[in-house]
């Protein structure tokens, strides 16, 4: 990773990365803004199997098998983790959080530190996933509950300067990873031998896998149009083209590169006019992110793709950082739902991937990679090159 600022390779190399205390100063100020908005005192935050940005971005503990935090205003946040041998971890990367294991049930030893906080008969505030019966048990408790998941992906919008960086980290490791793709692609290899070339170019420098998405068909006789969620036993051989989307992230801080490769020969034509279109309704859409700009223009900006008679299955732009964020959006003929009320704002990070594909769904190329909105207009956080790429063995 020798391409990357000092700044940011003394964050890749520390022993366990952090935040500052600056950082969590600001984030958990942000968060007892939230709560007193919503006029609640404590707060029951949940992640489980890998999952809930909220848990992490609020201590430093990337979710395990399940996270629990008990947070109270003017009170230290309390953490409940499973399994049983999580908790030493947990204890050095947590900031300022007292640190336990869940028991039987976290939620329930939760809910006994919230009794202990004189919170029985409050309204009490959830963010993240629970079960039915787990929102049962907390209005058995609370005098009511109320979901302030929207109110906390509201916070993640915008980027502070030190999470850009961990961004920036996220997009290096996968550019490593897409690099890795092209450079050691052999004849026979299936898209479970693609899986492994990419994790190889970011494991050894602290990346891990988000996602690795691939796509092999004939561009004589195609059958996928989007990059699959799981890889296939299919062998790639000269005359395929191949459609990815990668992300690494580096402590849940990830990119996103989206590219097309045609295998040992030249693009068809109609590889050719589809990728085209896609690259003219990337740069159309880059020409109109800045702050400012609303979710319908956009879309506007993107309707070279219907006048060129295509259309598109993924979404055309989404959010990141932080989660799958608004404005996520669809094209003209493709619309996701209703358009979202806002308006860009400098610091958010868009992934922009015209997914260009035929209207029979047959043929499809990606392109795209996450951006990031200032003040001047967007900038690309890859370093990957852009275009229609060729693989010969």
């Amino acid at each position: 990773m020798n391409t990357l600022p000092d700044r940011l390779s003394a964050i890749l190399n520390q022993e366990y990365p952090t935040f500052s205390e600056q950082e969590f100063t600001r984030r958990r100020k942000a968060f007892e803004d939230a709560m007193e908005r919503r006029e609640v005192r404590h707060v029951i935050i949940r992640g489980a199997l890998k999952a809930g940005s909220s848990v992490q971005w609020l201590t430093g503990w990337p979710v395990t098998a399940e996270a629990v935090i008990v947070y109270s205003l003017g009170e230290q946040p309390k953490l409940y983790i499973q399994h049983t041998n999580h908790p030493p971890l947990a204890r050095r990367l947590v900031h300022k959080c007292e640190v336990a294991w869940g028991g039987v049930s976290s939620l329930e030893s939760a809910i006994v530190d919230l009794q202990k906080r004189g919170a029985n008969g409050e309204t009490i505030g959830v963010v993240g996933m629970y079960s039915l019966a787990q929102i049962e048990r907390l209005q058995g408790f609370a005098s009511s509950v109320i979901d302030m998941t929207r109110d906390y992906i509201r916070l993640r919008w915008v980027k502070s300067a030190e999470e850009l960086d961990w961004l920036r980290i996220g997009a290096a490791l996968s550019d490593r990873g897409v690099s890795a793709l092209k450079s050691g692609l052999r004849p026979g290899m299936n898209e479970r031998d693609m899986g492994a070339l990419v994790e190889s170019g970011y494991l050894d420098q602290g990346g891990d896998n988000q996602i690795h998405y691939f796509g092999v068909t004939s561009m004589a006789n195609p059958d996928c149009c989007v990059p699959r969620q799981f890889p296939s036993t299919r062998k790639v051989s000269a005359g395929d083209v191949l459609t990815t989307e990668i992300s690494s992230h580096f402590w849940d801080y990830s990119g996103q590169v989206l590219r097309t490769f045609t295998i040992d020969t030249d693009p068809t034509p109609l590889y050719q006019d589809l990728h085209d279109v896609a690259e003219a309704a990337f740069n159309a859409i880059v020409g109109v992110l800045r702050p400012g700009t609303r979710p319908e223009e956009i879309v506007e900006a993107a309707e070279v793709i219907e006048d060129a008679g295509f259309t598109i299955y993924d979404d055309l732009v989404h959010g990141y950082g932080g989660g799958y964020l608004p404005p996520i959006l669809g094209s003209k003929s493709r619309m996701n739902a209703p358009l979202p009320d806002m308006e860009l704002e400098a610091g958010m990070c868009l992934v922009v991937q015209p997914n260009v594909i035929t209207t029979d769904e047959k043929a499809g190329v990606q392109t795209g990679e996450m951006m990031l909105i200032t003040e001047a207009g967007a900038e690309c956080m890859h370093s990957f090159p852009p275009g229609l790429h060729q693989i010969n063995f």
